[in-house]
């Protein structure tokens, strides 16, 4: 790509295409740093627990063409880009570690970020974070002429399913579409909530949210953020009536594994126990896949070609 847009003058046009999962997908290690460096350091900021943008900020600078590099190279072409964006704020510079768009990060924050993080950092890392000058910025003239555009993100899924609901007679309320922290946790923050709102409830409510959560890996189970998200919920929830709920990541992989996310019911609770599933074995296993799929409440939908981030949502129906 670097190849195609470096011989470019200013009266050529680059329009780029560019959605969630970028990052991986075009990766070009920075200086001398291999393609195994990046792999490891990225695997170990993502079993920590570290937050997207902390993940993403040490992908920039860590590679020859994120964080605007792409477009840097293609100047003095002018570059258009259009985003589906993955990450909670919808910032463009973020989608994919932003290829053709800056952002104000230094090298010097990626290096405290892996060292907060308490992540082994290579001799070769660390002497790239600490000499690497090259990052393109905002207020580059590279940047003057171009333009991108959003296209669809997170909220457009939540407000496309309150719709949804509100024509079966549902009430839709968002929680947010950029909730981040521990999967698990913020599952258990829910479950607190939605019984609450059950009191009283003369109509079916339906508490939808998006955001990327973390999951902090401590074995080696299998699972992703939304089915440990679904499994903090269904831990609190205790099996309460009228309460159901379902997680997914809207590219249709959560995680590594096959499924999409989960679903879970008042059901679930008695059938976990008719074949004594346990919950608290499961977290600490990391293993949320295997609890939904001895369950059969995984979701699995195939690759659905598009990417908004994560998506759930909780059905709660008046107490009877």
């Amino acid at each position: 790509m670097l190849d195609v847009v470096t011989p470019l003058g200013e009266n050529d046009l680059v329009i780029t295409l560019i959605s969630g999962g970028g990052s991986s997908l075009m990766s070009l290690p920075g200086g001398t740093l291999t393609l195994d460096q990046k792999r490891e350091i990225n695997k170990s900021l993502l079993r920590s627990g570290a937050p997207i943008h902390e993940i993403n900020t040490v992908r920039r600078h860590l590679s020859a063409i994120k964080s605007g590099r792409l477009a840097a190279a293609a100047h003095p072409a002018r570059v258009i880009t259009y985003l589906i964006s993955d990450v909670p704020g919808d910032d463009p510079c973020l989608v994919a570690s932003g290829p053709t768009l800056p952002d104000n990060s230094t090298p010097a924050q990626a290096l405290e970020i892996l060292e907060t993080r308490d992540i082994e950092i290579a001799p070769g890392i660390r002497q790239h974070l600490t000499i690497e000058t090259s990052v393109p910025k905002p207020s580059g003239v590279e940047f003057e002429r171009d333009e991108s555009f959003v296209l669809a993100k997170a909220a457009d899924a939540l407000e496309a399913a309150q719709q949804c609901a509100h024509m079966l007679g549902i009430d839709g309320r968002v929680l947010g579409d950029d909730l981040e922290g521990e999967a698990r946790d913020l599952g258990r923050g829910h479950a607190k909530m939605a019984p609450d709102l059950q009191n009283g409830l003369k109509h079916p409510l339906l508490l939808l949210s998006s955001g990327e959560t973390s999951v902090t890996v401590k074995s080696q189970g299998r699972g992703g953020r939304n089915v440990e998200y679904l499994l903090g919920l269904f831990q609190a929830l205790k099996g309460a009536s009228g309460i159901h709920a379902l997680a997914i990541d809207t590219d249709g992989i959560d995680g590594s594994e096959d499924n999409a996310g989960a679903i879970i019911s008042p059901s679930c609770w008695g059938r976990a126990n008719e074949i004594s599933l346990s919950i608290e074995v499961a977290l600490d296993n990391n293993d949320a896949y295997s609890f939904f799929e001895a369950l059969d409440d995984l979701i699995l939908t195939g690759p659905t070609r598009t990417n908004v981030n994560d998506f759930r949502a909780i059905l709660v129906l008046p107490a009877r």
